[in-house]
Order: C-alpha cells, then sequence, then structure tokens
C-alpha cells in the first residue's frame, strides 16, 4: 500500500474539519478565509489532489500517494489533471464562447466555468475547481455563479479561496461553507522557508519578520524589504527619542509598507508595555529596541496607530509622501 502525504504546513483546525468527512459528505462547495500567505490555497491542491488520487484511504479521505496516476497529473506549479481546474484572480464575464479545454486557456471567465460544470467527470469520480484569491470583476460575473449554487450538479467539488471575504456578494457567499485558515506559526512558516530552498539563517529571519504569513516572508526575503525595514525602524527609535530625522524612507513607492512597519513597532511597543517582557513580539529582531523604550499608554498608541492608518489613507492621494512622513512623526512624538 502507497503511503499517503498531505504537506501542508498549520491550519489543524481545515485538516480536523475535512478530516472526518468522507467523499459522500462533502458539501458541493467552500470558501477558504484567512489572511494572506497563510497556505489557503496549498491546501485547497492538496484537498483536490486527496480526492483525486487512486490510492486506497482507510484512514478517511485526507492524503495522496504521488505516484498514481491521477497524482503524476497534478504537479507543484501545474496540474494537467483533467477533473481539476485552476484559475487564480479576477473571474470575469467574458464575452467569447469558444469551446476550450480545461488547460487549454489562459484565463478564465464565469461562462467558461458554467460551461465545465456542466460537464461529467473524465475519470468518473468528482470535478474539483479551485479558485484562488477569487474576486469578480463584477455582478454579472458573480451572478453566473448562482445557477450552479441553486442547483449544484452531482459529483462537482467548488473550492474558493480569499483573503477578503467582504468583497464576495452575500447571494454567493451564503451559498458555501466557509473554512477559516488562522496565521502559521512562526516555526510553521520557517518550516516552509526551508523546503524552497532558503537556508536555515534565511529561513528564520524570514519567518520572524512573517507574521504568520509565508508570502510576506517571501517578500521579505525577495526584495529589498531588509534595507527598508532597517531605514524606517532607525528612523522610528530616532523620533521616539526626541530626534528629528529626515523621512528618507518615505518615498511614494515605498511609502504604504513604511508604514506597516511603523503600525508593527508601534503595536509591539503596546504589546510589551501590558504583557511584559515575555510578550510575543511580531517584531523580534528588534525586541530589545523596543525593550529599552518607556512605558506608553494604551490611549497614545491607539491613537498614533489611527494616525498611522489615516496616513496610509493620505499615501494613495496625491498627498505629498514628505509630508505624510512629517505627519507620522508629530503622532509617533506625542506617545513619547
Amino acid at each position: 500500500m502507497s503511503e499517503l502525504h498531505f504537506d501542508v504546513a498549520g491550519a489543524e483546525g481545515p485538516k480536523t474539519f475535512f478530516g472526518r468527512l468522507t467523499k459522500e459528505t462533502l458539501a458541493h462547495a467552500y470558501l477558504f478565509t484567512g489572511p494572506s500567505g497563510v497556505g489557503k490555497k496549498t491546501f485547497a491542491r492538496a484537498l483536490a489532489q486527496s480526492l483525486l488520487c487512486e490510492a486506497p484511504h482507510p484512514d478517511g479521505m485526507l492524503g495522496y500517494c504521488g505516484v498514481c496516476a491521477a497524482c503524476k497529473l497534478i504537479g507543484k506549479e501545474e496540474t494537467r489533471h483533467p477533473d481539476l481546474l485552476e484559475s487564480i484572480g479576477v473571474l470575469k464575464i467574458g464575452s467569447d464562447d469558444s469551446e476550450l479545454g480545461f488547460h487549454e486557456g489562459e484565463s478564465v471567465t464565469s461562462r467558461d466555468l458554467v460551461r465545465q460544470l456542466s460537464l461529467q467527470s473524465y475519470a468518473g469520480g468528482l470535478r474539483i475547481f479551485i479558485l484562488g484569491d477569487i474576486d469578480f470583476a463584477g455582478p454579472p460575473a458573480a451572478n453566473a455563479l448562482l445557477k450552479f449554487f441553486e442547483e449544484p450538479p452531482a459529483g462537482v467539488l467548488l473550492l474558493l479561496t480569499t483573503s477578503t471575504p467582504a468583497r464576495l456578494l452575500p447571494t454567493i457567499r451564503s451559498r458555501m461553507l466557509e473554512i477559516r485558515f488562522p496565521t502559521l506559526r512562526t516555526s510553521e512558516v520557517e518550516r516552509v522557508l526551508q523546503l524552497r530552498g532558503f537556508d536555515a539563517k534565511q529561513a528564520h529571519f524570514g519567518a520572524q519578520l512573517a507574521q504568520g504569513s509565508v508570502s510576506r516572508a517571501l517578500t521579505v526575503l525577495e526584495s529589498d524589504e531588509e534595507q527598508l525595514r532597517t531605514q524606517v525602524a532607525q528612523w522610528f527609535f530616532s523620533v521616539i527619542k526626541g530626534h528629528a530625522p529626515d523621512e528618507g524612507w518615505a518615498a511614494r513607492d515605498t511609502l504604504d509598507e513604511g508604514l506597516e512597519i511603523l503600525k508593527t513597532l508601534v503595536r509591539d511597543w503596546v504589546v510589551l508595555t501590558e504583557g511584559g517582557s515575555q510578550s510575543r513580539l511580531l517584531a523580534g529582531d528588534y525586541a530589545d529596541e523596543i525593550r529599552s523604550l518607556p512605558v506608553v499608554s494604551r490611549e497614545r498608541a491607539l491613537d498614533a496607530l489611527a494616525k498611522i492608518t489615516e496616513a496610509q489613507r493620505l499615501a494613495r492621494t496625491n498627498v505629498s509622501p514628505a509630508l505624510v512622513g512629517d505627519y507620522v512623526r508629530m503622532a509617533l512624538t506625542s506617545m513619547a
């Protein structure tokens, strides 16, 4: 008997939930929600592979062998399995009704999807559709799927993932079972990074800054964010000490990310003040510097966070980045 695997970090709740189900007790559609980078699409693909795997499953439906004919058609980067359709991003309504096979087009429209939903399984089992980071170009694109939810065909499973469920039409969201995915533990992010080829030092560093998201860790490790993070942190601690450093980090292309870094530092300052030295910090690499800061009141911290959030709104307008940076500096000065 082939050994079964289910290589998904974290997601203990979803694993427990689906581990208790059988193919017969599956609903017709599930909505996976949670922050970006916590493994929603990875779980959806692993679940799909488990359901299509041809190996015996004596202990439940989760797990895949990786060696059967079905598994060999489902790669890490792409799939050629005729009963698994994946689409990432915005689902448009589409005007082209040309007949395309599962994997012949670069994008999927609602009409494409509805047409595919009406077809029978090629292998005689389930047909599974994964719509990752789902968003709809407009109400018509979403409404095109309502017929599926009203009269779901037998043998079809729809898996949708999103980090912004509130953007989905209530008529769509209410017809699916919602499964919440929590942020990952630091150790889980570190393990995923090592599996992706990062050495132990890089994986540890990325995991410390990930805030429970593999996507964020990859952004840190694969971009210039580390340099920006250092620059913003040095500016933050200098402002708290009463200095007026130049807001060199506040450029148009770095402003929003810099403000997110500042919010993390302020949040950790409050957590450390109220929870003590053993509190878990998101900016663990600056723990010593944060511990050296004076005690801050919750009221002043919340006020500063609100102003940084307002600064993020301003950053998306035509307001000068330098003025936004100066606005944040005054908000932080009031905390000290």
